[in-house]
């Protein structure tokens, strides 16, 4: 089966809390890719990163240094970055 590599950069409290500020992950090539679908994989570790990137929080992403939504296409070798949703203040 064909998989796509893509980087997952985390930032701020993300970046704090897993104690990693990047990491690759492979995931099955079965059809277009999403933000969403990679953040499902991401929350499907359960634990801390199911407690952090929980879609329902706001998380932000960027996909190749551009902001993204949860329907962006993701390819092979692409970057995404994850940020804590902005608060104010």
């Amino acid at each position: 089966m064909l998989s796509n590599m893509i980087s997952v950069l985390y930032f701020a409290r993300f970046r704090e809390r897993l104690g990693r500020d990047r990491e690759t992950v492979e995931l099955p090539d079965d059809g277009a890719l999403t933000v969403q679908s990679v953040l499902d994989f991401l929350v499907s570790r359960g634990g801390l990163w199911q407690e952090l990137l929980d879609c329902d929080r706001g998380v932000l992403v960027a996909v190749n240094q551009e902001m993204a939504n949860r329907e962006t296409v993701v390819r092979q070798g692409d970057e995404l970055a994850v940020f804590p949703p902005v608060t104010g203040g």
